[in-house]
């Protein structure tokens, strides 16, 4: 079984510099335009892709939707597992109006923002569920930056650190208890087509 994991295309709240978080911002033009690139360069690879399934906010879903028509795969149910992690008080806000209101160390307080263990354990079910379920498709997996990351901690430890870029392609493959990495955080894709 491969997994591709996908971070969203670009919504004007990324382009901003604001927390999302769970907040259901859309996908602006350049995102939808980065989800084409990416179907385009999943057409000429050659991994089979059995179905797309996304978190269950919009801009995961538009970004699924894009590459599910553009390579005649089904678009699954949302899973809710998927969803963004839950940033409180800070959602919405740029790192200055963060900082300004809290100082640097806001990350470190308790703004009701979701626990990174609860989000890694959320990540971590999906993936044995899916596994078990679908063991001899390979699906592509819409999801966030926040819980792409904390996911990528929970499998490989400090191994995997970079920031995930909108768009980023990771594909994981299953192989007995564990899941090997054959890619990470690759935007090959949008490189080769810079607006």
């Amino acid at each position: 079984m491969l997994v591709g994991l996908i971070r969203h295309g670009l919504t004007d709240w990324n382009a901003l510099g604001r927390i999302q978080g769970q907040s259901d911002i859309p996908l602006n033009q350049e995102g939808r335009r980065q989800a084409a690139l990416l179907a385009e360069r999943l057409k000429q690879e050659p991994y089979e892709w059995h179905g797309v399934i996304t978190s269950g906010l919009s801009r995961a879903y538009e970004t699924g939707a894009i590459i599910a028509h553009s390579l005649d795969i089904p678009l699954l149910e949302p899973d809710v597992r998927l969803n963004e992690r839950f940033y409180g008080q800070i959602e919405g806000m740029t790192q200055a109006e963060r900082e300004g209101k809290w100082g640097t160390d806001w990350n470190l307080q308790e703004l009701g923002q979701e626990k990174l263990e609860d989000l890694q354990l959320r990540g971590l079910a999906f993936m044995e569920e899916i596994s078990k379920r679908s063991p001899d498709e390979n699906l592509l997996v819409v999801s966030h930056g926040g819980f792409l990351a904390q996911l990528y901690t929970a499998l490989y430890k400090d191994k995997y650190s970079e920031r995930l870029g909108n768009l980023s392609l990771t594909i994981l493959e299953k192989e007995d208890l564990n899941w090997a990495p054959l890619l990470y955080n690759c935007t090959k894709h949008l490189l080769a087509h810079k607006s």
